[in-house]
């Protein structure tokens, strides 16, 4: 019978594993010394539970299957298995944190490092994209600044390959990301494209110059969303006054709702954010639309329905059970 992995255990012959290195709600990282290289690595294991699970499972195997397609400084290497005993995706180890802890540890970032940090991002997402890869996840906890100044993006789990079929999963998270970071066409439950990252890069960088993400005043995950589609994000100036009225600039390009009103490419945004004292004012700020308060957006609310309603069906399918 298969169980969870312990320490001290030497997954396949390869990997021994050392030590926990965190755990979610899907599975759980463990620190390894990969026997065949001498090195370090990371292992990514499903809980066992959740193994036999179609949707679960087809979603960790596209994963691992997009990890062994992208090979590229700016994104977590994954390490070649054949014949695996079970699920699990093994990755290159580094020394580092996220850039969400160093947030909420720092706050917000000088805008010279917080540019720095998004033109690399840039990169990696140029060369994704020119893979036909989507990350559509993109945001501060699945970026991992390393001890030598380089960053990697991590978690592939709800990307989007073109050589891969399309896969729909069932609950909020699993198919559309997570909400401050989102762009809005996966709210409204399209596929997305490239323009989809580069919304979420604009929302990581807002934050990395403000402090704040954007729509965070809001109170929960439903209202952010709804807010995204009938309004923008606060100007980042308003926030902080120091922030450079031509970053301001980029960061509102970049979280265009419309996808065609964004920068068409990674590329593109690097290009402003390498010169941002060349980049044209065009009023952006002046134009925002604050979001309305009241009736969400007819997508958010169906969402909301479904989100209240199965816990109900749930309650009285227990309860007819119960009578039989």
């Amino acid at each position: 019978m298969v169980t969870e992995p312990q320490i001290g255990e030497v997954l396949d012959e390869r990997f021994a594993i050392l030590e926990l290195v965190g755990s979610g709600g899907m599975g759980s990282v463990f620190k390894a010394m990969d026997l065949a290289t001498g090195r370090s690595a990371a292992i990514k294991i499903p809980f066992f539970q959740l193994e036999s699970n179609p949707a679960f499972f087809s979603r960790f195997q596209r994963e691992i299957e997009i990890g062994r397609k992208l090979d590229h400084p700016g994104i977590l290497k994954t390490l070649a298995v054949d014949n695996a005993s079970r699920p699990y995706l093994a990755m290159e180890y580094i020394e580092g944190e996220t850039l969400w802890d160093l947030l909420h540890r720092e706050g917000p970032l000088a805008t010279g490092d917080a540019l720095r940090v998004a033109m690399l991002l840039c990169d990696a997402m140029e060369y994704m994209h020119r893979q036909g890869v989507v990350h559509r996840d993109l945001k501060p906890n699945n970026v991992m600044l390393c001890r030598d100044g380089s960053v990697r993006i991590m978690d592939f789990g709800i990307a989007t390959a073109t050589a891969t079929r399309r896969l729909t999963f069932a609950g909020l998270t699993g198919r559309l990301g997570t909400p401050h970071y989102m762009a809005p066409e996966l709210v409204t439950g399209q596929r997305g494209d490239a323009r989809t990252d580069i919304y979420s890069l604009g929302a990581i960088l807002y934050e990395m110059v403000t402090g704040h993400a954007p729509f965070d005043e809001q109170e929960s995950p439903y209202s952010i969303m709804n807010a995204r589609l009938v309004g923008d994000p606060v100007a980042p100036r308003a926030h902080d006054a120091r922030v450079a009225p031509e970053v301001e600039e980029i960061i509102l390009h970049a979280l265009a709702r419309k996808p065609e009103d964004r920068y068409s490419s990674a590329a593109a945004l690097k290009a402003d954010l390498c010169a941002p004292g060349r980049v044209f004012i065009t009023g952006r700020a002046g134009r925002l639309k604050v979001p309305r308060v009241g009736a969400p957006h007819w997508r958010v609310a169906r969402i909301l329905a479904v989100a209240l309603l199965v816990p109900v069906l749930l309650f009285f399918v227990f309860l007819f059970m119960l009578r039989r």
